[in-house]
């Protein structure tokens, strides 16, 4: 795992965002030093929760378009977690600057902050869309060639190319994370926050992006973060590359299905047709997760499990008080 060490703390640019600060609090439960970087334009500092006010946390506000004001909290760390990106696939398509400049210029200037501070380890958070759209199930780390079909997917296979190039040009240990759907507490965005964002509108009607149909996998945040600390502590490679995903898929029609009955079961469900969502929406992922597996790791809730404890969350929160 990524520690302090002789070296220093630990820093997590996105470290305020639903994932990074779940990472933050196991980090800082199992002794680390953490320093977070976050513009706050999606992360909430209240998402560290009884962690807000640690010792050994502290908060770095700006953001990674601008080395300059990021770069001092660099200096004299271990390792840095690289999860800031824009965390909304289908917006990078209305704006194509957005993934751009909050995903592969901010991974340049995180590496580079990296490499100027002698930092020996980056772990970046990608995710399966670098696939695009494979023909093989579950898909495993090795698939080719990567066609991604969003600006999202794009972003995130320059930046891993980045990772490689700097692992082996300037001797780090680097770690590449492919992520399916993570799903849990202080989400913002995802088909599970956008039909309770609906039916907050219209309780009567649940509109569905395609035909239902799209299937994939999702992993809840709790093991999502497990696994990441599982792989970081394996870095025979260079770059080391591993899939974190689920034993399974579900679709989307179920997934609305179950957040109506949890809503009261009264919406009525409309698809708007299509195999797809929106453009650059991949239908179907399923990855191969055999790789992280053989280190020790395997998710404790099946796709099934993670969006059923999701739903039931976001329709607690959504209820009167």
């Amino acid at each position: 795992m990524a520690s302090d060490g002789p070296a220093g703390p630990v820093v997590v640019t996105g470290g305020a965002g639903a994932i990074g600060a779940w990472l933050v609090r196991r980090l800082l439960d199992d002794g680390h030093t953490c320093r977070v970087v976050d513009n706050l334009s999606s992360g909430r500092t209240a998402h560290f929760g009884d962690h807000e006010h640690h010792p050994k946390l502290s908060v770095t506000v700006a953001d990674l378009r601008e080395l300059a004001a990021v770069a001092p909290a660099f200096t004299g760390a271990s390792a840095v977690w690289h999860l800031a990106a824009n965390p909304d696939i289908r917006r990078g398509t209305e704006d194509p600057t957005l993934d751009f400049d909050h995903g592969t210029k901010a991974t340049y200037h995180a590496l580079e902050a990296a490499r100027r501070a002698d930092v020996p380890r980056f772990l970046i958070s990608s995710s399966s869309v670098v696939y695009g759209f494979p023909t093989k199930f579950p898909t495993p780390e090795e698939y080719g060639p990567l066609l991604p079909e969003s600006l999202y997917g794009a972003s995130k296979l320059a930046s891993e190319a980045m990772v490689s190039a700097y692992a082996h040009c300037y001797g780090m240990k680097n770690h590449i994370l492919r992520f399916a759907n993570i799903i849990g507490p202080g989400m913002t965005h995802g088909v599970i926050f956008d039909f309770f964002a609906k039916l907050a509108k219209d309780p009567t009607r649940l509109e569905v992006l395609g035909d239902g149909h799209q299937a994939k996998s999702y992993l809840r945040v709790e093991d999502c973060v497990d696994g990441m600390l599982v792989g970081a502590g394996h870095a025979d490679a260079p770059v080391n590359v591993y899939n974190l995903g689920n034993f399974d898929r579900i679709s989307v029609a179920e997934i609305a299905q179950k957040v109506v009955e949890a809503h009261g079961g009264t919406a009525r469900i409309e698809y708007t047709g299509g195999d797809r969502g929106w453009v650059g929406d991949v239908p179907r992922q399923w990855l191969a997760i055999d790789r992280i597996r053989g280190l020790g790791w395997r998710p404790k809730l099946s796709s099934a499990e993670a969006v059923v404890r999701t739903v039931h969350e976001l329709a607690r929160a959504a209820r009167p008080s």
